[in-house]
C-alpha cells in the first residue's frame, strides 16, 4: 500500500503525476489541510510537499501531529517556519540547483529585454509607429552589453550560471555574497560597493530575514540613472515601493522582474511603467526543471520513508 503524502501548495495537477504514481497524494490545493481533510485523515500524515515560498506556519503543521518530513518542490524554503520545524524535529528537504539553468536563462532574458527596451520596440512595430516613421524618445540607441558591468548579488548555483552566461556577452562581472568564492569574477565586500560599481544588478540571493528589503532606496540610488535591476530570486529582497519610486522618477533606468512582493501580482503602479519588463514567476518553469525538481522530491520522500537521511536535506544549523 503506497505511503500517504499531503500536497499543501497549489500545484498544477500535471506536476504531481509522476509523484502520484508512487505515493497516495492528499491534495489540499493551497487551502488549510483541516478545511479539506478530516482530523482522522491528517492524523497519520508523516510527509508533505510544499512550494518553498508558500507560507507554512505552526498551525498547519500542528494539524498533522505525525508530520516528520517537509519536502519543498524547488530550491527555496523561505515560506517554512524553520523554528517550528526545528522544535518538532521535522526533517526538511528541497531541490537545490534543479532549476538553476532555467532561472539563469530567464535572468539573462529579462536583462536583455530591459536594457534593449524590447517591449517598447515590439509595441513600436505593432502600433504602426515604425511604418509611420513616428519619432519615439524610447527608441533612442541604448548601451549594449559589450563592456557593461554586471553585478550579481548571490553566488550560489544560480548566481554562477548567470555569471557564466553574461560573461559570454563580453561584459565585466562582479559579485557580492556572504563569502568569497573561487570564481573568476571580481568580489565586492558589500552590496553597496557592488551597486555603485555595476550598471546591471542581478539579484540571485536566497530569501530570508537577513535579505528582506535589502535592495532599498539607498542601493537603487547607488545603481544610478543608467542602472538596471533584475530580480529572479524572491520579491521580498527588493523594497518594492522604493523600486516603483526609483523607476517613476528615473533614479534608475529600468528593471526586469520575475518575482514580486505579492504573487500573483495584480496590475498597479509597477505594471503601468514602460521601463520595466515583467514575467509571472516562470524562472524555473521549464520541462527540464520540473523533471529535475520532481526527481529531488521523490528521492527525498523515498529516503524518508526508508528511514534514511534525505539526499537533499536543508541543514538547519
Amino acid at each position: 500500500m503506497p505511503e500517504k503524502v499531503l500536497v499543501y501548495s497549489r500545484f498544477p495537477k500535471a506536476l504531481m503525476v509522476r509523484i502520484g504514481e508512487r505515493y497516495e497524494l492528499l491534495d489540499a490545493a493551497g487551502k488549510p489541510p483541516n478545511e479539506t481533510f478530516s482530523a482522522e485523515q491528517l492524523s497519520n500524515i508523516r510527509a508533505m510537499i510544499t512550494a518553498g515560498g508558500t507560507p507554512l506556519r505552526a498551525d498547519v503543521m500542528d494539524s498533522m501531529p505525525a508530520l516528520a518530513a517537509i519536502v519543498c518542490y524547488g530550491t527555496g524554503y523561505d515560506g517554512v517556519d524553520l523554528a517550528v520545524v526545528a522544535k518538532r524535529n521535522i526533517v526538511l528537504g528541497h531541490s537545490p540547483g534543479a532549476n538553476a539553468a532555467s532561472v539563469a536563462d530567464i535572468a539573462v532574458t529579462l536583462m536583455l529585454a530591459a536594457t534593449r527596451r524590447l517591449l517598447v520596440a515590439d509595441d513600436y512595430v505593432r502600433s504602426g509607429s515604425w511604418s509611420g516613421a513616428k519619432p519615439s524618445p524610447m527608441m533612442r540607441p541604448q548601451a549594449g552589453m559589450l563592456g557593461r558591468k554586471i553585478g550579481i548579488y548571490g553566488m550560489g548555483e544560480i548566481g554562477r550560471k548567470i555569471a557564466a552566461r553574461v560573461a559570454a556577452f563580453e561584459t565585466e562581472v562582479g559579485y557580492f555574497s556572504r563569502s568569497q568564492h573561487d570564481v573568476p569574477y571580481q568580489y565586492f565586500p558589500t552590496l553597496e560597493a557592488l551597486a555603485e560599481w555595476c550598471s546591471v544588478l542581478v539579484i540571485a540571493v536566497r530569501a530570508g530575514s537577513d535579505t528582506h528589503h535589502v535592495v532599498d532606496a539607498n542601493i537603487l540610488n547607488k545603481l544610478g540613472k543608467d542602472g538596471y535591476v533584475i530580480n529572479i530570486a524572491r520579491g521580498s529582497v527588493i523594497d518594492q515601493r522604493a523600486l516603483i519610486e526609483a523607476l517613476t522618477d528615473q533614479t534608475i533606468a529600468g528593471a526586469g522582474l520575475d518575482v514580486y512582493a505579492r504573487e500573483p501580482h495584480a496590475p498597479d503602479a509597477l505594471t503601468a511603467l514602460p521601463n520595466v519588463v515583467l514575467s509571472p514567476h516562470i524562472g524555473g518553469h521549464t520541462l527540464e526543471s520540473h523533471v529535475a525538481m520532481q526527481d529531488c522530491v521523490m528521492a527525498n520522500l523515498e529516503a524518508y520513508f526508508a528511514g534514511k537521511s534525505l539526499p537533499y536535506e536543508v541543514k538547519l544549523g
